[in-house]
């Protein structure tokens, strides 16, 4: 069997009768869509910009004297930058931007098909295309509703134009189900809720109806995105994020062009799937069920972008659904550390609902702000700053939101959830996540990693246990493997194998499951976190983990106590992963750390691994892959892990204390550098950068 037909039968184990039978209409719809990619221009009961099929597009914000001036010339910079063809997608400086190829992927110079059908395209390995995610990302059309907010707060006519441009070459270059930008749902939802507030930001442009309510392109593109959204839904063990960008594109566009007779039909449909499906993705924490938190950040993003959108129209979520959402940011407000930066669990691509400004602007403290807008900030809540998006989104919506009943104080513990977070207070803040909860969601846990009871460690915001992030998700499949290994995760791995079984991408076939023991007591001197999984119980040695954490505030140091017991011997690998702004000395298993603290001190901690363990140092490596960070999607970076070999056998406890030192205004780097490590890794006395 080839390895394509193996993962479709694996895929396919995954499902349920009910699922398989929606796919099998799915693909009998496409058939029918393949034979009729050419759409003529859609019967619409309304025409006149000036009746009642408006909608709520036209209706813009008024930024006038309430955007901060470093918030404006954030998005004149930005837009400025794409007046000359510059902008970053996904880590990749473009400079082709004055006419882009809406189908190149720029990092390896490769096109996707422009012309064959949506639905005959092979996206997911790169042996067509290269990177989907590129393209993809583009013609999210980000860069567009940046171009319009400038326009909105200069009515310089550059920008308006080249939105026109822009707009005008992607409907001409991508028509209905032809090319890889409409081979994925998720990507037409998000581009239609870019189009409408491009919309929405020109207006009172000369050329907007033009654009857009008067143009046959635009109208045929935004009746086929939403039939299609209508037609085509991820669902069963495909119901993630997924799912949610979909119904809050096709809700999103039903309420702000109600240009046809289906527009109310889509509208009552989509907001009963996203309301649905918001509250089937969430635990009653507040926490996305992905187990990754950058998917919590954008479904999030969307629920309240198109719960706006739908209260503007007159046709408001429910109020279960606002307080769901308000939990949400509770909990966003409740994970950063004290710069702001949520966990780095799980899968992430730097996804975003809206942008409105830089994309290397914080995405994390701008979802705050809306928080504030739209809810209202708690006490306990870190700082918020307004931005485009908050002093839009709020003003739109009108009114503050009821979130129901909301916590007092800074939860630290989500028992459905399995996070946990032992810290201390302070400028000298010790932050640490532990992961006690499920594999990830659904049958297939698309975006889980194999990372049961790791631990995330940061001081004063600085990496220094870190979470490898993400970095790929198709075309390079050893480093999409490795960076959601165990090993790749502050955790312990057996028998060389993770902790839950993989047959593709996006595919588990058995999920690791967790159970915390306890759970830390917020603000105390002594907090502590305890949990186990059953990821090794099916191994011949039977082997099962439980890991306990403490955290020592007064005395600075963080405690990590493994108990392993097997029926049998089994390798064993641990691993420490530090952050790439971390310097090590490894001699033996102790190693001394140090870094530069955001205000430039020189910090230092000592991080004593077990002794029965033998240790080695790695950095960069691709013989085998370690020592690698990603500090957003497509990017990686070398950083320092620390591996730990031997054997299990019969009972077993591993002990690591991480200790922290006073910091210093010395800047100077401690030591040489050793130079870079690779291969089986550097043994005894290395320092490495």
């Amino acid at each position: 069997m080839s390895e394509a037909l193996r993962w479709r039968a694996q895929r396919l184990g995954r499902m349920t009768p009910k699922e398989v039978g929606g796919r099998l209409l799915d693909q009998w719809h496409q058939q029918v869509w393949a034979v009729r990619r050419a759409v003529p221009v859609p019967t619409r009961p309304h025409r006149s910009t000036g009746d009642a099929g408006r909608g709520t597009a036209q209706v813009a914000p008024d930024w006038s004297g309430s955007l901060p001036a470093n918030r404006r010339q954030e998005i004149l910079d930005a837009a400025d930058g794409l007046l000359i063809g510059r902008w970053e997608v996904l880590g990749v400086e473009r400079g082709d931007l004055l006419d882009p190829d809406w189908s190149l992927d720029p990092t390896s110079g490769r096109r996707f098909p422009a012309d064959r059908c949506s639905f005959k395209i092979d996206y997911r390995s790169g042996d067509e295309g290269g990177k989907v995610k590129q393209v993809w990302e583009l013609s999210r059309h980000h860069h567009l509703t940046v171009l319009a907010a400038a326009w909105r707060l200069t009515g310089d006519e550059e920008y308006a134009a080249m939105v026109s441009r822009q707009l005008r070459s992607w409907w001409r270059h991508n028509p209905v189900v032809s090319g890889v930008n409409w081979a994925s749902g998720i990507e037409l939802g998000i581009r239609l809720v870019s189009w409408v507030w491009v919309r929405r930001l020109l207006e009172g442009w000369h050329g907007a109806a033009a654009l857009f309510e008067d143009n046959e392109d635009a109208v045929r593109q935004v009746h086929a995105h939403q039939r299609y959204l209508a037609t085509f839904r991820s669902r069963g063990s495909s119901a993630n994020n997924h799912v949610i960008a979909e119904a809050a594109g096709q809700l999103v566009a039903s309420c702000a062009f109600p240009w046809f007779g289906a527009s109310a039909r889509w509208r009552v449909q989509a907001q009963a799937l996203l309301e649905a499906e918001l509250s089937a993705n969430t635990f009653a924490s507040g926490i996305d069920r992905e187990q990754a938190f950058e998917y919590h950040g954008l479904v999030a993003e969307l629920g309240i972008v198109a719960g706006v959108e739908a209260e503007l129209a007159g046709f408001p979520l429910a109020p279960d659904t606002w307080r769901l959402l308000c939990r949400m940011l509770d909990v966003l407000a409740a994970v950063v550390d004290q710069r702001g930066r949520p966990p780095r669990q799980g899968d992430g691509d730097d996804g975003r609902a809206l942008l409105l400004g830089s994309p290397a602007s914080d995405r994390w403290g701008s979802l705050l702000a809306v928080g504030d807008a739209v809810f209202g900030r708690l006490p306990w809540w870190p700082a918020t700053s307004p931005d485009a998006a908050s002093l839009a989104l709020g003003p739109l919506l009108g009114r503050r939101m009821d979130g129901g009943a909301r916590p007092e104080v800074r939860p630290s513990s989500f028992a459905d959830a399995g996070l946990a977070l032992l810290r201390s207070r302070g400028d000298d803040e010790i932050w640490c996540r532990c992961d006690g909860g499920p594999h990830g969601f659904l049958s297939i846990a698309a975006h889980a990693h194999a990372d049961a009871l790791s631990v995330e460690v940061r001081h004063r915001g600085v990496d220094v246990l870190a979470d490898p992030g993400t970095y790929c998700y198709q075309g390079e499949p050893r480093w999409r493997s490795y960076f959601r290994s165990t090993i790749a995760h502050n955790t312990i791995e057996l028998a060389g194998r993770d902790q839950s079984a993989s047959k593709g991408p996006f595919l588990w076939v058995r999920h690791a499951r967790s159970e915390v023991l306890e759970s830390p007591v917020a603000g105390s001197g002594l907090q502590r976190w305890s949990a186990s999984h059953d990821g090794y119980l099916d191994l011949p040695e039977a082997a099962r983990h439980q890991r306990t954490v403490a955290l020592d505030v007064e005395g600075h140091s963080l405690e990590i106590v493994d108990r392993l017991a097997s029926a049998g011997e089994c390798p064993l690998r641990m691993g420490f992963h530090l952050g790439p702004a971390i310097r090590a000395t490894l001699e033996g298993p102790r190693a001394e750390l140090e870094w530069e603290d955001p205000d430039g001190a020189l910090a230092r901690a000592t991080l004593e691994l077990p002794q029965c363990l033998d240790w080695s140092a790695y950095r960069g490596s691709t013989e085998p892959i370690l020592g690698w960070y990603s500090p957003g999607f497509g990017r990686k970076v070398p950083s320092t892990s620390l591996v730990g070999r031997g054997e299990l056998a019969g009972a077993t406890t591993l002990t690591t204390r991480l200790r922290f030192s006073g910091r210093s205004s010395d800047r100077a780097a401690a030591g040489s550098v050793a130079g870079l490590v690779s291969g089986d890794g550097a043994r005894g006395p290395a320092t490495v950068p």
